[in-house]
Order: structure tokens, then C-alpha cells, then sequence
């Protein structure tokens, strides 16, 4: 039986595969948790899942290695404290899995700069007019995040409506790849939640970091009624009837009450007498109602980094295992050993 044949076979034995990784730069906000943290938790039950703390990525902006390591600690936890379960899905650190590294040369050798120069954070940064001072990483990033999906033979990637150009460049590396050596690699596919495409910011901008514009998962309560209180609205009197489709704190508001709650807020925005400042009490009882709980997980958990290290380091072996048999094919295929010469 061929290599391809019993890859195939293999494969039609498992669970799909769910592969996906955040950037580790500071603590994980709304966005993050509705977009990326809940969909990829919820793929465990019907997925093999496979999740990973970007840290190589992150290096493109993070010089400080204490705020490397607490910012992957803070997204183990935050994972963990929302459900993920370490026994049945692997998360690990990018960085613990060198072949992702190996796998992304043996790309780079099969896309090209036109190519890659239609990345979106590429074109932007070439927007602004300062593409000279960009780093080369920020350039080939398409290159390894193509790897990070690759390696761990996915089927399915979770990612925003903005995001799909990277499975989509992951494929296009992955059957060049197939073209030129014989087919290696499986050809993942995103997974859109259409619902939380784009999670308002507190100014109605897509929340990001970059804006400073979001909420983070774990504030108080009392920080986080000073956040909510900063969500920007329009200056509709209290008595006056409201839009509530065009409301950012009905925006957030969807997403953490009960659908009895949202219509009768919304019923409320139609009547009139009912005020931007209700509206964001009621968006605090309902967040806290979900976030509360979740808030005390992740305090035991961030106090415990000894047990972070085990669940990353668990994570690790298992994702090493599969890395090592695509990488191993991968090699075959270009005319290396299937396993480096280890020193004697």
C-alpha cells in the first residue's frame, strides 16, 4: 500500500480535524473570546482539535520576553477557563514545535513575492508608505501561518470573514506544493461563524487591540462597568424612541442575553423612555453573568503557571507526533531523509 493510500485511509478513519492559533499580545478581549475562544472550544465536541499560542508570530511585535511568557500563560489560562478540555484537544505553544519552521521554508520555496505581496497586512503596511522599515517577518507571515494549518493535516480552520485569505493562501502553498512533488498535504477549509463576523468595539469599529477600542474577558466587575460605560452612543434623548439595530450596546448586548432579554430591550429602544444608560446596566448584568464565573476559573488557573507549563507542554507532545509524520512526508517527497541525521 502506497504512502498516499494509507494516508487517505487513515484519514477517513478520524474525526475532522480544527486547527487554530492566537497571537499572544496581551490579555484576550471580547472579540477574541465571541470570534475565535468559544467556536474553537465548541469544535472540541464534534473536531479533533488542535490550538496553539502564536508566539513565532507574535515576535513581530514583542521584544520583552516576560511579556512573551505572561501573555501565553494568560491565553492558556483564558482557554482553559472557558472549557477547553486538555485531555481530549491538544493546545501547546507554536514555538515547541520546530518542524512548523522547517515546514515553512519548504514552502517558501513553492510561492512567489507577487504572491505573497497580496496579503493584506502586507498591502496595508505598503498603503501607508513605509514598506521599507517593515520586517521581512511581517512580509513572509502568510508563509508560516500556511505551515502552522498544514503540518497538523487540518480539514478546518475557525476564522473571521476577514481572515479566510489565509486558509485560502494555505491551499494554494499546500496543492503547489502537491503539483511539484506528489500529493503530501490535505487542503484545509475555513470555518466561518456568520453570526460573530465582527465583534463591535466600544467606538463601533471591529474591536482590536490595535484601536484600544475592546474589553478584556477578565475585568472586575467594577472595571468592567468603567469600560462598558465608555461605549460610544448617539445623542437621543432618554424619552425618545431608539434604533436598536444601529446601537453598539445592543450590538454586545446580543451576545450574553437570553433571546427573551434582547427583544424585550430592543421593544424597550422602540417605545422610547429608555436610555443609553439602561441599556448598558443591563449589558453589565448580563456580561458578568457570563463572565463571572469564567473570571474565577482563570484567577486559579493564571496563580498555577506550573500546571500551565504541563497542559502546554502535553499539548506539545501530542502535536509533535502528527507535525513529525507530515514533516516526515514532506522531506520524502523533496528528496531528504525522512528523519533528520541526529548527532551520534
Amino acid at each position: 500500500m502506497s504512502d498516499t493510500t494509507t494516508t487517505k485511509a487513515a484519514a477517513a478513519q478520524r474525526r475532522k480535524r480544527s486547527l487554530s492559533g492566537i497571537k499572544p499580545t496581551g490579555s484576550p478581549h471580547l472579540g477574541n473570546y465571541l470570534g475565535m475562544v468559544v467556536p474553537a472550544i465548541a469544535l472540541q465536541e464534534t473536531h479533533d482539535a488542535y490550538y496553539f499560542a502564536a508566539d513565532y508570530h507574535a515576535l513581530t511585535s514583542v521584544r520583552d520576553p516576560e511579556e512573551m511568557r505572561r501573555s501565553t500563560y494568560e491565553l492558556t489560562a483564558t482557554f482553559l477557563a472557558c472549557g477547553l478540555d486538555p485531555e481530549r484537544t491538544a493546545f501547546f505553544r507554536q514555538s515547541d514545535v520546530p518542524e512548523v519552521c522547517e515546514l515553512t521554508w519548504l514552502l517558501s520555496c513553492v510561492i512567489t513575492m507577487g504572491e505573497l505581496s497580496l496579503a493584506h497586512a502586507w498591502k496595508a503596511r505598503k498603503a501607508e508608505g513605509d514598506e521599507g522599515t517593515a520586517l521581512h517577518g511581517l512580509f513572509a507571515y502568510p508563509v508560516l501561518m500556511a505551515s502552522d494549518i498544514i503540518i497538523y493535516d487540518s480539514d478546518v480552520v475557525p476564522v473571521g470573514k476577514d481572515q479566510i485569505q489565509h486558509v485560502e493562501m494555505a491551499r494554494d502553498m499546500a496543492k503547489r506544493f502537491n503539483y511539484h512533488f506528489g500529493e503530501t498535504f490535505r487542503l484545509p477549509e475555513p470555518l466561518v461563524r456568520e453570526e460573530v463576523m465582527t465583534i463591535p468595539g466600544l467606538d463601533g469599529r471591529k474591536m482590536s487591540k490595535s484601536y484600544d477600542n475592546g474589553i478584556d474577558i477578565f475585568l472586575s466587575k467594577k472595571k468592567l462597568k468603567q469600560r462598558i460605560a465608555q461605549i460610544v452612543t448617539d445623542s437621543t434623548p432618554l424619552e425618545a424612541p431608539k434604533d436598536p439595530a444601529t446601537c453598539n450596546v445592543v450590538a454586545l448586548y446580543r451576545y450574553f442575553a437570553t433571546p427573551e432579554e434582547l427583544a424585550e430591550m430592543e421593544a424597550a429602544y422602540r417605545r422610547g423612555g429608555y436610555g443609553y444608560g439602561h441599556a448598558k446596566m443591563a449589558l453589565l448584568e448580563a456580561m458578568d453573568r457570563t463572565l463571572g464565573p469564567l473570571r474565577e476559573k482563570y484567577d486559579a488557573l493564571i496563580a498555577n503557571p506550573r500546571y500551565l507549563d504541563e497542559v502546554l507542554a502535553a499539548g506539545a507532545d501530542k502535536a509533535r507526533v502528527v507535525a513529525q509524520d507530515v514533516m516526515g512526508r514532506a522531506r520524502e517527497k523533496v528528496g531528504y531523509p525522512r528523519t533528520p541525521h541526529a548527532p551520534r
